[in-house]
């Protein structure tokens, strides 16, 4: 029986991606060296130490990875102030959660202060969760199920009566580790990619009642 609704960030309720992209292109030129788009690429969703941290070894950038990290977060605070909006069903769909007294939680692989920052963006806030964990709360990244088992365990709930939301398929194996069920959005994904999850979906707006209500 469903008792909690876990949901991803990045690609389930916004899409930061080319915002934080953005910052940290910013932050290297500020340093002096020239980075590309496609250098980011392998490093989407693994959190910002290895997303800014693995295009610096790439490039052979000597960082202080907590300082860089601080100043692309200066950065990425100016550059989202009326720009980042909610995904599609965003509201509508915690609002369905809330009719059905499902717990819920946030659960990303992104930093404290990347999250707080983008859901207070779109006008959400931590508050309207039951609990969130980000991504330096855990030793493992997603396709580990630890993220997901740590939300669960956090409201009281166990992993089998969680529905996970997800936009990748590193989260959608992590969701099926932890023995979650999963909605997948095709957000960053093509429906084929994603087929493991339980139904697979363009945006929050389309997620059956059946996912809701198992």
């Amino acid at each position: 029986m469903i008792r909690a609704v876990l949901l991803d960030m990045d690609g389930v309720l916004v899409d930061s991606e080319p915002f934080i992209l953005k910052a940290a292109m910013m932050m290297f030129e500020e340093l002096g060296f020239t980075v590309h788009p496609a250098d980011f690429a392998p490093f989407v969703g693994s959190g910002e130490n290895r997303y800014i941290g693995g295009v610096a070894e790439q490039h052979g950038i000597k960082i202080d990875i907590e300082q860089v990290k601080a100043r692309t977060y200066d950065i990425y605070d100016e550059i989202i102030v009326g720009n980042l909006r909610p995904l599609p069903g965003v509201w509508e769909f915690l609002d369905r959660c809330l009719d059905r007294s499902l717990a819920s939680a946030v659960a990303t692989s992104a930093d404290e202060r990347k999250l707080v920052a983008n859901l207070d963006a779109i006008g959400l806030s931590v508050g309207r969760f039951n609990t969130c964990v980000n991504g330096l709360e855990v030793t493992h990244r997603k396709p580990h199920p630890e993220i997901y088992v740590t939300a669960a365990a956090r409201l009281g709930v166990e992993p089998r009566n969680c529905l996970v939301v997800e936009d990748a398929v590193n989260g959608v194996e992590a969701a099926r580790r932890a023995g979650c069920k999963c909605v997948a959005l095709t957000t960053s994904f093509p429906a084929d990619k994603l087929a493991r999850a339980d139904w697979v979906v363009d945006n929050l707006a389309m997620v059956p009642d059946e996912a809701l209500d198992w």
